[in-house]
């Protein structure tokens, strides 16, 4: 049925087909002729319009009604305006993407502003917090400044201290474990709030091996969880809980811009 109406409406293109193929503008048109072009039905036509045409041309026609057609077109070529170009599906398609492609860009590029040295690894660790269960860590019940001791001689982590501004927080539990790129990592559980410290290694230059820091608190987010990270003696610090900026705010100092 398909196929009957597709002949159906190049047969009818065919029969209004121009003369010269320089006038063949529209593509079904093209590819109509360009079938039928090797036809003898199709040129007995097209020699036959082209005789109508030629004894047309020797009517005469009166002064009063060439006026007519002095400066009008016998056929108007349909326009495009903006209200029929925005209605078609292909603009609107192309305009979704550029939207979604743009607004994707944009945000990753609003993602790197914010970012600083270890901000990925503060974010992946955002993720462990997620699924970190109690039973999961070793029972400590003491205050999180002490811990620092225990990790230095139990594990010899250096510089791994617990800032001032969390120091006093009751523990429930801690524990050190290895990252997938074999980086030392310390995890405390506080009461309060379920809150959760991280302590790990600062990024450092590839070439030089120096520590590159930064200043200030910065914040970082994963899976509904927030982070909030400083830099002190080649050591990363993260307190991090599941909600957002202002409900870490209270506990430190005001990031540095």
């Amino acid at each position: 049925m398909k196929a009957l109406q597709l002949l159906r409406r190049r047969r009818a293109l065919l029969n209004c087909a121009p003369f010269s193929h320089d006038q063949l503008a529209d593509r079904s048109m093209r590819s109509a002729v360009s079938r039928a072009d090797s036809s003898d039905e199709f040129v007995n036509q097209q020699n036959f319009d082209r005789a109508v045409a030629a004894l047309v041309r020797l009517v005469p026609i009166p002064p009063e009604s060439a006026e007519w057609f002095s400066e009008k077109d016998l056929v108007v070529g349909s326009k495009w305006t903006w209200k029929k170009m925005v209605r078609n599906p292909a603009v609107l398609a192309i305009s979704i993407a550029v939207v979604v492609i743009a607004g994707v860009f944009v945000l990753q590029l609003l993602g790197r502003l914010n970012d600083f040295p270890g901000s990925a690894t503060a974010r992946k660790l955002l993720a462990v917090a997620a699924s970190t269960r109690p039973v999961m860590l070793d029972p400590v019940s003491t205050e999180a400044g002490t811990l620092s001791d225990l990790f230095f001689m139990k594990h010899g982590l250096e510089h791994y201290d617990v800032p001032s501004e969390f120091a006093d927080f009751g523990t429930i539990g801690c524990r050190v474990f290895d990252d997938e790129e074999s980086r030392r990592i310390a995890q405390i559980w506080l009461g309060e709030k379920r809150m959760q410290l991280f302590l790990f290694p600062a990024d450092r230059n590839m070439k030089t091996g120096a520590v590159l820091h930064f200043a200030g608190w910065r914040y970082v987010h994963q899976e509904g969880w927030v982070g909030a990270v400083t830099e002190r003696s080649g050591v990363c610090f993260m307190a991090a809980l599941r909600g957002g900026e202002k409900d870490l705010e209270p506990y430190i100092a005001k990031p540095k811009e």
